[in-house]
């Protein structure tokens, strides 16, 4: 019966989604009407959504909008654009989907989806127009890059929630997504797009500009300030896996603190920029404005996480799944993904998704490894229903049909090799 009361519970989520009820109202109606028919009473459910929304918020505010001012930081100098020029010449025309892979993933890792693709798509026009390739051809490794960064790299808000909620190292997590986004990357943005594009323009060997690099910050100060972040957690991640104590493990501890690496990062940001700091902490703040709404739609997830948790639904299907014997890992990709068809956001899919699976975290399922799995669910079979989706379809001009050839097959391209990977990883920890 409680099954039931859940899937109906979703059921209503999809619908006010459907009628544009902001997602962050819906999960907190929905949160407190579940809990209500699950039996809980009126204290608890209220309760149990303060307490959703603290455990969420509590660990992962401070990162996401450390991120968010990272991110609005190197848009706004003009470091991504200057990654571009530099991947572009060193690829040259010939590897030009490599050039525009790798800087989705670059720019990518500091900055969220949407804003990523609005800083990249007037620079893929502008190779597709200078190369005479379709655009497409040049903007699919661009939309794979975003997405592979957007389901299993910290600092985005999907992966740092669920984090947060499963209790898993970031460190780790970022390093494994790495390991993970590096091919799925390749396979769907590369690969893909040379199995169903034709290139009516052959590729010759003939230079090509883009728009003009003046004023934009120096390659070497570029790269720095975008990676930066990753290169802090990575080496607080590697440098405290040594059990013995020494010298410097205390400040390797600091790093790998996502908080602690996100500020240093943001502060010699800061200082790099040829700006003064009035201009700086505009664009700070700018970055925080940008993501608040997600900070909320977190938020509440998290309380509908909680009410999960409190009525234990989650140990329900813990329960009814035992005799299936299935990877808890798959389990969780499985029940993501028909939320994500469902609902249609990534970030909503993955934080319902949470508290249903949360149980699964133990033997057989690390907590990093389940964030990656349910993020990968998250990726699956974007449609109609995802703003994705139509960001997609208007900038590229296609048809719905085509839409579903490219976005939505890309899509699950990266959510399918996702999951297989995570079951590949689980086989090495």
């Amino acid at each position: 019966m409680s099954l039931l009361i859940v899937l109906a519970g979703i059921l209503l989520l999809f619908i006010m989604i459907i009628k544009k009820l902001n997602p962050m109202i819906a999960l907190l109606l929905v949160a407190i009407i579940t809990g209500l028919f699950l039996g809980m009473p009126v204290a608890k459910v209220m309760t149990a959504v303060s307490n959703g929304i603290g455990s969420t918020l509590g660990s992962m505010v401070m990162v996401l909008a450390l991120g968010a001012m990272m991110g609005k930081l190197i848009e706004d100098s003009g470091s991504a654009k200057k990654i571009v020029f530099i991947l572009i010449k060193l690829f040259g025309q010939k590897n030009i989907q490599w050039a525009v892979l790798l800087t989705g993933l670059l720019v990518g890792i500091p900055l969220f989806y949407n804003a990523g693709f609005v800083v990249l798509i007037p620079l893929v026009f502008a190779v597709a127009s200078a190369t005479g390739l379709p655009k497409l051809y040049i903007g699919i490794p661009m939309a794979a890059a975003l997405s592979v960064t957007h389901g299993f790299l910290p600092p985005h808000p999907g992966p740092v929630a669920l984090a947060a909620i499963f209790h898993a190292n970031i460190g780790k997590t970022l390093i494994y997504g790495l390991a993970l986004s590096i091919p799925i990357a390749i396979i769907a943005g590369v690969y893909f797009p040379r199995l169903i594009i034709k290139r009516e323009i052959s590729i010759s060997n003939t230079g090509f500009t883009l728009i003009e690099e003046e004023h934009l910050p120096n390659a070497g100060k570029s790269f720095f300030t975008a990676l930066l972040p990753v290169l802090l957690i990575m080496a607080g991640t590697i440098g405290t896996a040594f059990t013995n104590p020494y010298a410097l493990k205390p400040i390797f501890t600091f790093l790998a603190d996502p908080t602690a690496a996100l500020l240093i990062a943001v502060v010699i940001t800061i200082f790099v920029q040829d700006k003064t700091i009035e201009k700086t902490m505009e664009s700070c703040i700018e970055g925080v404005k940008s993501i608040a709404m997600i900070i909320l739609i977190i938020a509440a997830g998290g309380a509908f996480k909680q009410i999960l948790v409190d009525s234990g639904v989650g140990e329900t299907v813990k329960a009814l799944t035992a005799g299936l014997n299935l990877s808890p890992l798959f389990l969780a990709w499985l029940i993501t993904a028909s939320l994500r068809v469902t609902l249609g956001s990534a970030t909503v899919a993955a934080l319902t998704a949470s508290g249903i699976v949360l149980p699964f975290i133990g033997v057989g399922a690390s907590p990093e490894l389940m964030v990656l799995s349910v993020g990968a669910g998250s990726l699956m079979f974007s449609h109609v229903n995802d703003t994705g989706f139509w960001m997609f379809k208007e900038y590229f001009g296609l048809s719905l049909k085509q839409t579903f050839k490219t976005w939505t097959m890309m899509e699950s391209i990266v959510s399918v090799l996702g999951l297989l990977g995570v079951l590949l990883i689980n086989q090495f920890v």
